[in-house]
């Protein structure tokens, strides 16, 4: 016995209709991307955010197939291309290079226009970086034990240099001085080469900043690194210590991630980790990200949400216990 089923007319045309409006949605998702992906970083032109982004723009390009274009909206700390970024579609287009400073930034501000940890579809981080704590060659201070033990003897009369109130140099002046328990002098400087420049003509006593900053003055002998701020030594500098081998849970990275507007589908999450992930371990990007002192990585989705909530966290207990005003 054969049982024949039969459909009205109008039904078949609903169900026409309801299959082809699942067709465009599955499109979508599987074509991602389909063109090219801009990522937005909040720093000057040929900075090292904008010369990062770049090089981990490649990479991904290289992974999707699409091309991916780089845009400064700077200002603010950052605090504008966050903003941007923050409101902008969560289409996967729109993407974010955040810095250490956007952890400063939520430190410092008692109000920003976005969250600076929910706001935000974290994908991975991508680089790592150490600060060196460096000075004159030309200074009375030959190691950072000697560094802690005139601060001690001498409390306030050391002089450490950064590019301004708030900033990451600063804050790091500032954790190293309530986790060794000394007393230093703060000089702020409103960003540029001077902070480096009057650490090694002998104005001011002690330097915080990036490797990537120091290294070329600490090879030309115009800088003596006294530490670099990771838990362990650094290939790049075999015999310089690490403030931890001094100064016990010392630690102090700068780092990059890539992150998009909040509400990122999964399926796009996936791809853009996925694909950053491998972009920033090719092995022409890596060469590139070492040759300026940075160290490639990455992590999951989670860990770095996990991450970035942690050093906000950090950086807002240094700012209380510096007595640092908030903007």
């Amino acid at each position: 016995m054969h049982f024949v089923i039969r459909f009205s007319e109008g039904f078949a045309a609903v169900l026409v209709v309801a299959v082809a409006a699942l067709v465009p949605a599955a499109v979508q998702a599987q074509a991602f991307p389909s063109k090219s992906i801009k990522i937005v970083q909040g720093f000057g032109a040929g900075g090292q955010a904008d010369t990062l982004a770049r090089i981990l723009g490649q990479g991904l390009s290289e992974e999707i197939g699409q091309p991916v274009l780089v845009e400064g909206k700077t200002g603010a700390g950052g605090n504008i291309a966050s903003e941007f970024v923050a409101k902008s579609p969560a289409d996967g287009y729109t993407l974010i290079l955040q810095t250490n400073g956007h952890a400063v930034s939520a430190a410092i501000y008692k109000q920003l226009p976005y969250d600076p940890l929910n706001d935000f579809k974290w994908l991975s981080l991508t680089t790592g970086f150490v600060f060196v704590v460096g000075t004159s060659p030309q200074s009375r201070i030959k190691s950072l034990t000697e560094m802690i033990e005139t601060a001690k003897k001498e409390p306030g009369k050391l002089t450490y240099s950064s590019v301004g109130v708030g900033t990451t140099q600063h804050l790091i002046g500032e954790l190293l001085q309530s986790t060794a328990g000394i007393k230093m002098l703060h000089v702020p400087y409103r960003g540029g080469g001077a902070p480096v420049g009057d650490v090694i003509a002998g104005r001011i006593d002690i330097l915080f900043d990036t490797y990537t900053v120091a290294r070329a003055h600490v090879a030309g002998g115009k800088l003596r690194a006294l530490a670099v701020t990771t838990s362990k030594r650094i290939p790049q500098l075999p015999d310089v210590p690490a403030v931890a081998e001094t100064v016990p849970g010392f630690e102090v990275t700068s780092w990059m991630a890539v992150a998009g507007p909040a509400a990122l589908p999964a399926d796009v999450v996936d791809k853009l980790h996925r694909a950053l992930v491998k972009g920033s371990m090719r092995p022409e990007i890596s060469k590139r990200l070492a040759a300026l002192g940075g160290t490639p990585t990455s992590s999951t989705p989670e860990e770095i949400k996990k991450y970035v909530g942690a050093v906000i966290n950090k950086f807002k207990r240094v700012v209380d216990q510096a007595n640092i005003p908030r903007q």
